[in-house]
């Protein structure tokens, strides 16, 4: 229980709750956000977690805002963050459906994905705004949510949360049309689909959010072929009753870069009166069935095993306690991992070799072996216990990082694995 605290200046330090650490494991990449809900932060940074040395990695300009840093796993380290709008005004100012995804090294910007929002819409960009961008275990490509400018000011209510994925395709530079229009390094799509009025008791979904990628090279099919791409994300059913339900769904994803650029049935750019579709072939496939005799609906933050095995995620059990569970790619019975008394307070990582899970339960934080469930304090119960936003492994397994209140500044702390 020796925990470090790594970060002292009077303002506060928000990390991702997932890929903050450079692939040395020697910086934690952060913002500088009040709260994770407040999107104000003007730098993204990281700290040196053995000197304490902080470096500024960016500085947005002009009325912009960044934040939610995450960081590649490869050296020299990329780092990737939301951009808010330049010069917001009151026609364009931040939301959900106005932002953006750049990759920051050297101090230098540069967009992720495109924006175009005036018809004829252009394949491999988006007509919104982009959030939380994880890297893919090898670098290459990048997870989002996503939310479409053009359904937000047609219908509020088809403006619906999705997840898509940025590939390394080719540059994307539509035809300028309009001042908030720009270019993008990578050529992006979405890959859920979801509807405004799902029906009750079937797979549809309004809502997908809260995705992560399936291993360090995909999953084992029952087959035993190899799926090499794939993301898992929570979507929102409704039940039979017409509640909300979420479930976790995974989509297998294409191999050859070209394929992404395949339509379906759909355009990939979207129209006037629909939102962007996924590639040819990219199918969301249902994993849990809350219904057919869960205790309680999955929740938040999906992270898959190393191996890509399982997929863990919070759900309550019998209790109503926030218990930790996993679910094979392939489908099955969900397996409650935990048992806990007081439940699991915050988002949660896996050690890179897969052994073990870290979060917070009982205002501390916890190592829970994955095999047994059995779950190790690594620190003390304090006057401010840790911030569940972010609880994130080291590449090298060593140290756990997160967040603390400390006179009422969020500060980063470190704690041996």
């Amino acid at each position: 229980m020796r925990e470090k605290q790594i970060t002292f200046s009077p303002r506060h330090h928000q990390l991702t709750n997932s890929n903050v650490w450079t692939a040395d494991s020697q910086w934690l990449a952060f913002d500088v956000r009040p709260s994770g809900a407040s999107f104000t932060s003007d730098t993204i940074e990281r700290v040196n977690v053995e000197s304490g040395e902080v470096e500024v990695l960016y500085r947005a300009t002009d009325g912009a805002h960044v934040g939610v840093v995450t960081v590649s796993p490869d050296l020299p380290p990329r780092y990737l963050c939301i951009h808010g709008p330049e010069q917001p005004d009151e026609s364009w100012h931040y939301d959900f459906h106005h932002r953006r995804g750049v990759i920051v090294q050297n101090g230098r910007a540069q967009n992720l994905d495109a924006c175009d929002i005036t018809p004829p819409f252009t394949p491999g960009a988006l007509r919104g705004g982009s959030h939380v961008h994880l890297f893919s275990p090898d670098g290459s490509r990048v997870s989002f949510t996503y939310n479409d400018h053009v359904m937000h000011e047609k219908e509020v209510k088809e403006d619906l949360r999705n997840v898509g994925v940025a590939v390394p395709l080719r540059a994307v530079a539509p035809v300028k049309q309009h001042p908030r229009e720009y270019d993008g390094s990578h050529f992006c799509v979405l890959i859920s689909r979801t509807t405004a009025t799902p029906q009750p008791g079937s797979d549809e979904i309004n809502r997908a959010y809260e995705e992560g990628w399936i291993g360090t090279r995909g999953y084992q099919k029952e087959d035993g072929s190899l799926q090499r791409w794939a993301i898992a994300f929570i979507g929102d059913t409704l039940s039979a009753a017409g509640e909300k339900q979420p479930e976790v769904f995974i989509v297998d994803l294409p191999e050859a870069l070209e394929d992404y650029a395949r339509p379906g049935d759909d355009p990939l750019e979207g129209s006037e009166n629909g939102l962007p579709a996924p590639p040819a072939g990219v199918q969301q496939r249902r994993l849990t069935f809350t219904a057919r005799g869960l205790a309680q609906q999955p929740r938040h933050w999906l992270r898959s095993a190393p191996d890509g095995s399982a997929i863990a995620f919070l759900m309550a059990d019998a209790q109503g306690v926030i218990q930790l569970w996993t679910v094979s790619p392939n489908g099955g019975a969900p397996r409650q991992v935990t048992q806990l008394a007081q439940g699991v307070q915050s988002a949660f990582s896996w050690h890179p070799q897969g052994a073990a899970i870290a979060f917070i339960s009982d205002d501390r934080v916890m190592r829970c072996d994955i095999s047994s469930g059995a779950c190790q304090p690594l620190t003390r119960r304090g006057e401010q216990p840790p911030s569940g936003d972010a609880v994130v492994w080291s590449p090298d397994g060593r140290q756990i990082a997160f967040m603390r209140e400390v006179d009422g500044w969020r500060q980063l702390f470190t704690v041996p694995a």
